[in-house]
């Protein structure tokens, strides 16, 4: 008897596969030298968006996926890495 994929697993794997779309498609739009194809893939990058808010989104009311908040140090240590990088530039 064949494996079914439970609702979770499918959630699961449909989040894991956005995340990696959008990043692919940020990175793609970033350095496309065609203006109508960078158009598109930014048009796909916010689709790809609103799906994985969307799979966030069921996935958190179900319990199924709870990221934990971030400490105030993470958020000031990022803050001043990037604000290091940002006047570095």
């Amino acid at each position: 008897m064949a494996y079914k994929l439970q609702d979770q697993e499918i959630l699961t794997d449909m989040l894991s596969d956005s995340k990696q779309s959008t990043g692919l498609y940020n990175t793609y739009a970033g350095e496309c030298m065609s203006q109508s194809l960078k158009s598109d893939l930014l048009n796909l990058l916010r689709d790809e968006q609103g799906m994985q808010s969307a799979i966030f989104g069921e996935m958190h009311k179900r319990g199924w996926y709870e990221p934990a908040p971030a400490q105030q140090q993470q958020i000031n240590q990022a803050r001043q890495k990037y604000e290091g990088i940002a006047q570095a530039l």
